[in-house]
């Protein structure tokens, strides 16, 4: 999968999964050229999805549910990944 692929399929995962108010996927991989944990093709992504579906959840929970929506994904396609994971009133505040 190429990294325009790999962008829009984690999109589309957690999309399907969150149903977010506000979803953005940003491929930091230039960021970690010549990294060695990037040379093996996978790719460093920063993500950011405001949901209803992370209210009452504490930080760690918001983590693991994007990595089970992004399943093999995790494992094949992405090394590193950042994540800010916010329910709508947290960002009101």
């Amino acid at each position: 999968m190429n990294p325009k692929e790999r962008k829009a399929e984690i999109e589309k995962r957690l999309s399907a999964a969150f149903t977010p108010e506000t979803i953005g996927v940003d491929d930091e991989s230039h960021l970690h050229a010549g990294h060695e944990g990037a040379r093996d093709g996978r790719g460093h992504f920063r993500v950011l999805i405001v949901s209803v579906k992370f209210i009452g959840k504490r930080m760690l929970q918001r983590h693991r549910m994007v990595y089970d929506a992004l399943g093999e994904m995790m494992r094949n396609d992405i090394h590193a990944l950042t994540i800010d994971a916010w329910t709508p009133d947290e960002l009101d505040r």
